[in-house]
């Protein structure tokens, strides 16, 4: 029954019309910039979107969170608007802005009436190379950011024992270092610290300009040329090169203890393989490996440890092939009342040894590829989910192509191939287990 299930649905998919699928144009302007266009006219609004391939993985060592800095210095003063004027306009004409940063990018965020997207674009590119900053700025968003570390990170037993594990997992990259930054050297970010980065990122030519929803590509051009195609492109831009890791030949343990821990829980981390340009087979199957060990009530850990053995409260299993670099693939086990830390580690390593003996229930697949199928087409309905999923894509190396070609290769994935992602991606010598407990209550095995 389930493989008649998914011959339906994927003949569902066959015969959707044509604007149910990613209608995508891409373009490069002649200062270097790209341009995506993702139409979708089915309500008049648009996702205006600039991402920068660069972001806390590009940091210079010494100065950590200063990308995620820059980005709240951004939404101050240029040379054309006030101090708050951006966001206030985008508020006074009907429309919501935003941005983040992660290791890999720096993203701005508008969306707007389809017919705001020129005023949009005449904001965004002044401040990508009109940024107005003084010391009380500096001083200003300083304490605003590392605020936010307190409330996110220092009151949050869970960030911190995150932030170890990564600084353990990573022993060269830079992914081992926060987003946010570290806060002893968060205190010390100044004005030419910022600036820095902003003069070497901050430019047409690392850019990506992603615009989704009710437009036109040619009006799209014709506008992007206007607005971004007259600044000039950074000429000193270098490849992105980051500091490589050497062999992991060791295992690492950690135990983290914060008496504010209510609920103790165990991880563990494994180095694993990115998605690639072109090659992406290894990260669909560590896709479907995680689904298939702890994405949900019907996962093997869950099947196991919560309701079989009632051993565990909770269980997951995490894999985020979208990086440019090498990623992880993520196991916890939260024990049930009375259950230690080693018994929850214990029992999460006999599931994984008899799923390394067993092999791939093939029903089992089947269901969960139905299920992605369904939520590949779900993820349509939202211009800014699509947006997003390009602008991640694209800031990691990968191409439109790649992302078209996600779905299908995801659904060629087989039990063979998960296996084989297994075998290369669970080597303890390239792994960290951390336990995270209120108080020191027993050893860690060696």
């Amino acid at each position: 029954m389930p493989r008649i299930l998914i011959a339906i649905a994927f003949a569902f998919m066959a015969s959707l019309p044509a604007q149910a699928r990613d209608i995508v144009t891409t373009f490069q302007l002649e200062n270097g910039m790209d341009v995506v266009v993702i139409e979708d006219h089915r309500a008049p609004v648009v996702m205006h979107m600039v991402w920068y391939r660069s972001g806390s993985a590009d940091e210079t060592p010494g100065v950590s969170g200063v990308a995620h800095f820059l980005e709240h210095l951004l939404f101050k003063g240029t040379e054309n608007m006030e101090p708050g004027e951006f966001s206030a306009t985008v508020a006074a004409n009907g429309g919501r802005d935003n941005a983040f940063t992660s290791y890999d990018y720096t993203a701005y965020f508008q969306r707007v009436a389809s017919d705001r997207l020129e005023l949009m674009m005449q904001m965004e590119s002044d401040r990508m190379v009109n940024l107005r900053l003084d010391q009380e700025d500096i001083l200003t968003e300083r304490d605003v950011i590392i605020e936010e570390r307190n409330q996110r990170v220092e009151n949050s037993p869970g960030a911190l024992f995150r932030e170890q594990l990564n600084a353990a997992q990573y022993l060269n990259h830079r992914y081992g270092v926060p987003i946010i930054g570290w806060r002893h050297e968060m205190e010390t970010l100044s004005l030419e610290d910022a600036l820095a980065y902003y003069k070497q990122f901050y430019a047409p030519n690392n850019a990506i300009l992603i615009v989704a929803g009710d437009v036109k590509p040619d009006n799209v051009l014709e506008l992007a040329k206007k607005y971004y195609g007259v600044l000039p492109a950074n000429p000193d831009l270098e490849p992105r090169v980051r500091p490589s890791e050497p062999p992991q030949t060791s295992a690492r343990r950690m135990v983290f203890n914060d008496a504010r821990v209510s609920q103790p829980y165990v991880t563990r981390s494994y180095l694993a393989k990115e998605r690639d340009p072109g090659d992406q087979e290894t990260a669909a199957a560590l896709t479907m490996l995680a689904e298939l060990l702890g994405g949900g009530s019907t996962s093997l850990l869950a099947d196991r440890l919560q309701f079989e053995e009632k051993l565990a409260v909770y269980t997951g299993a995490f894999y985020s092939g979208t990086s440019l670099d090498r990623t992880t693939f993520d196991l916890t086990i939260v024990p049930a009342q009375g259950v230690s830390l080693q018994e929850a580690e214990d029992a999460m390593d006999a599931v994984i040894a008899e799923f390394m003996r067993d092999g791939v229930d093939e029903e089992h697949l089947d269901r969960i590829k139905m299920q992605i199928g369904a939520s590949e087409i779900y993820a349509r309905d939202n211009v800014g989910s699509l947006a997003n999923r390009y602008g991640r894509a694209l800031t990691s190396g990968l191409t439109v192509e790649d992302v078209q070609a996600w779905p299908e290769v995801l659904q060629a994935v087989t039990p063979e191939d998960i296996m084989e992602a297994a075998r290369e991606v669970f080597d303890d010598r390239r792994s960290v287990t951390g336990w995270l407990q209120a108080t020191h209550q027993t050893e860690m095995t060696q």
